[in-house]
């Protein structure tokens, strides 16, 4: 019973030592998952691409006539909506970003915010294509916003600034109210001379 016990012990590290390995990766599995990466990776950059050219084609000219009918053909109407416009969709999505950076969360958590940030910018981001673009889509877009609403995009890009600079000072604000006050330090008493024997 003994010599039985015996070689069961001996046995079982035995086999630990010269078992299959089934926790042990394999190289091949590592291959096949680092393909599946990269054709996922390759299929949103292609996404990416048709979803720019096609938006490009498309979302200015879209963009354009709903300022237009906002607008009306009244150079006071896109003033004020361009200010209004590029205040709040500008100084929301950079609140949002400074929110996000600011907390510790979880990656997808955080990719989550920031694509809302972006959907909060997406009106300047539209009109910036706008004013910018090259393409048909943006030529037909200026034109339209030259008549329909006129004023909208340079007051668009002066209430950005405004936002901008109302969202650096109120960072700078925070933070200095954040900062413990700084405690005046106490003048060093000199030490006392030894008395005289």
């Amino acid at each position: 019973m003994r010599l039985g016990r015996a070689s069961h012990d001996t046995a079982e590290p035995g086999t630990a030592a010269t078992g299959t390995g089934t926790g042990t990766p394999t190289t091949g599995g590592g291959r096949r998952d680092f393909k599946r990466r990269a054709i996922a990776i390759v299929l949103v950059i292609v996404a990416l691409v048709l979803l720019y050219f096609a938006g490009a084609a498309y979302i200015p000219r879209w963009w354009s006539h709903r300022i237009g009918d906002a607008a009306n053909g009244a150079f006071s109407t896109g003033v004020l909506l361009g200010i209004c416009f590029g205040i709040v969709f500008t100084i929301l999505p950079l609140g949002l970003l400074w929110f996000t950076m600011r907390r510790s969360m979880r990656w997808k958590t955080r990719i989550v915010w920031l694509i809302l940030a972006v959907i909060l910018a997406a009106p300047n981001l539209m009109t910036l294509g706008v004013a910018i673009g090259t393409g048909s889509g943006a030529h037909a877009g200026q034109r339209t916003m030259d008549v329909e609403a006129p004023g909208f995009r340079g007051a668009t890009a002066i209430g950005a600034l405004i936002a901008a600079a109302i969202f650096v000072a109120l960072v700078i604000a925070f933070r200095r109210k954040g900062r413990p006050p700084k405690v005046p330090k106490k003048p060093k008493t000199p030490a006392p001379e030894p008395a005289d024997v």
